[in-house]
């Protein structure tokens, strides 16, 4: 279900399928690194001006699914307007900044987005530009990230499928916007 916070700049509106604490596994795979499955906590948020913040945690996992080593962290900003493009601004703890560009499809709750800007420090690895297709499925969040360096032509590096993190305020709202009239048996409500 998706909700529209009654605080939620106009604007993002479109945007609202993202909003919560999502939470899941995936898998990443990409030339020179270790192919591995791995965990990951994602957050989008609102402050009630026009863009939503963003803060995604990984981890790899080994084989029983537990936690080995953090994977790679990300913050950034999306933002949309009225003809529904979409731009994010990215920092990965790897040393990359990024600025994405893209835009919702038509009529269904999917962002796809490519890289316009990217910048490097020292530090951090070979990396050019990628793309990401992000979705809301069957009430889940999936998404799909593409790369490339100067030696590794675009292909995909990262997918993950994720589950929105219920809270126990979540559950209050709910509860407290349930109708006074439900049937004490609780079956014929579904009749």
């Amino acid at each position: 279900m998706i909700e529209i916070p009654s605080d939620l700049h106009k604007d993002l509106v479109p945007l609202a399928f993202l909003l919560g604490n999502w939470a899941g596994a995936g898998v990443h795979d990409f030339p020179g690194s270790e192919k591995c499955n791995f965990g990951q906590e994602v957050s989008f948020s609102h402050d009630g001006r026009d863009f939503l913040e963003y803060h995604s945690h990984s981890w790899v996992l080994d084989g029983d699914g537990n936690k080995v080593r953090p994977l790679e962290s990300e913050s950034g900003y999306w933002r949309i307007d009225k003809d529904r493009k979409v731009e994010v601004t990215m920092v990965r703890d790897d040393g990359v900044v990024e600025v994405w560009y893209g835009e919702m499809a038509e009529k269904k709750p999917q962002v796809d987005l490519a890289t316009d800007a990217v910048a490097r420090t020292a530090a951090s690895g070979p990396y050019t530009g990628g793309k990401r297709l992000y979705g809301y499925v069957n009430s889940d969040l999936m998404w799909v990230g593409e790369k490339q360096t100067p030696e590794v032509p675009l292909r995909p590096y990262m997918s993950a499928h994720l589950k929105k993190v219920v809270t126990p305020e979540d559950v209050e709202r709910w509860a407290k916007a349930l109708p006074d009239d439900l049937p004490d048996d609780g079956i014929a409500f579904f009749k």
